[in-house]
């Protein structure tokens, strides 16, 4: 922690949330704004259905690439400058994908958007452990996660007006004003919030040190896996939704939205909740609550998707549940990593998000494809990966019992 951190910000905590809340959604907003072009896009510039899918490999896997430098970048130099450059460049990105001709522009500037992005969400973690105490901090990233719960919803409900009211190019054009709009934001109140003399050298030796000891460290990549794998067990939904919620449930595309909202209802739920638990019960019992949640739920999905045909009056809910019990849990675990190497938090967000990023890719590109025409095996698979971060967290309570013990003050 920053130990003139009172000084930084003289504003309401809220507003703090608020600007680090922006800086988080901007990479999920970035993903879901063009999704309801895709066939306006593909029409326009004679793109067909796979080389439209490489504009969203090429942006999540470079969204992961460039989340394994973002936070040893802000250790070095500090967080103000790569998020403001970070938003530079996201901005160019984006004016470079509204002027695209051709396919091959367009999958260039989506992958420079993915480069980019990730500076907002990376840094933004290292600014809030820079600025609050364990308690504290637990309170803000839980509003974080509140405001960013928001994101999914917003974003495809803009991108399609825009899509109907001035074309597909207005998208990126309005995704390019958003960053020069954040950039005048951050640059005039985003206070530098990394201590002088906690700066790390930006030298190899030095960097690939760090890298080692946060990779092999058993810890770390446990809780890595805790907090980024369970989110694909509904995020799997979302980028299944056109089968799941058209092909199997039968919904019209105008009713899409109550996926969406039972999503975001659950997030903002389960932050709330995790803020009001902050200080009051040992991180490590609301570790266990959010997956106490998650796993009834996910095995009930299994067995009502195995024994009743596919109907919305039941499909939905389960999801919606199983968000409050990840947003619950989540915030701790995130603070959890953050605070094993206090030196290199910024490198610790990188490869957490890293870690988040690659599950989300292959989610994206290999698992949704396989299973999204079967509720059977879409509710099985979001078991799964509920069952790898639910794994982690049981050997790493078995083999470090301490960790998350004491609540946080």
């Amino acid at each position: 922690m920053h130990p003139q951190a009172k000084e930084l910000w003289h504003a309401p905590r809220w507003t703090l949330s608020v600007l680090l809340a922006l800086l988080g959604m901007l990479g999920p907003f970035s993903i879901d704004t063009y999704l309801p072009a895709f066939a306006g896009i593909a029409k326009a510039l004679g793109a067909t259905p796979v080389e439209m899918q490489q504009t969203l490999s090429a942006y999540l896997f470079g969204f992961a690439f460039m989340s394994l430098f973002h936070g040893a970048l802000a250790d070095s130099f500090g967080r103000r400058p790569v998020v403001l450059w970070g938003l530079a460049v996201f901005t160019l990105a984006s004016a470079g994908c509204a002027l695209s001709q051709n396919i091959s522009q367009l999958v260039f500037f989506r992958a420079l958007q993915g480069l980019s992005t990730g500076a907002g969400i990376v840094v933004s973690r290292a600014v809030i452990r820079d600025m609050f105490s364990p308690a504290e901090a637990q309170k803000v990233m839980s509003q974080v996660t509140i405001f960013f719960g928001a994101a999914p919803a917003i974003a495809p409900l803009t991108g399609g007006w825009l899509l109907v009211l001035a074309g597909w190019h207005s998208i990126f054009w309005f995704l390019a004003l958003i960053g020069v709009l954040l950039w005048g934001i951050n640059y005039r109140l985003l206070p530098e919030t990394l201590h002088p003399e906690l700066r790390q050298p930006f030298e190899t030796r030095h960097l690939l040190r760090g890298y080692w000891q946060l990779g092999s460290s058993p810890r770390f990549v446990l809780l890595a896996l805790a907090s980024g794998v369970p989110f694909n067990g509904m995020f799997l939904y979302v980028m299944a939704a056109p089968a799941f919620l058209g092909d199997l449930l039968g919904l019209a595309p105008t009713q899409f939205f109550w996926l969406f909202l039972l999503v975001i209802s659950g997030i903002m739920t389960g932050a709330w909740l995790s803020g009001r638990l902050a200080g009051r019960i040992p991180p490590k019992r609301q570790i266990r609550h959010g997956f106490m949640i998650m796993l009834p739920v996910s095995l009930l999905n299994v067995l009502a998707s195995a024994l009743l045909p596919a109907h919305v009056s039941w499909a939905l809910l389960p999801i919606g549940l199983f968000a409050l019990g990840w947003a619950l849990m989540v915030p701790v675990v995130t603070l959890l990593v953050l605070d094993l190497y206090p030196e290199r938090r910024g490198m610790a967000s990188s490869l957490q998000a890293f870690v988040g990023a690659v599950a989300n890719g292959l989610v994206a590109g290999l698992l949704a494809p396989l299973v999204m025409h079967s509720t059977f095996w879409l509710a099985v698979a979001s078991l799964s990966l509920m069952l790898v971060g639910l794994g982690s967290w049981v050997y790493l309570h078995w083999r470090w019992p301490d960790i998350g013990r004491h609540s946080a003050e």
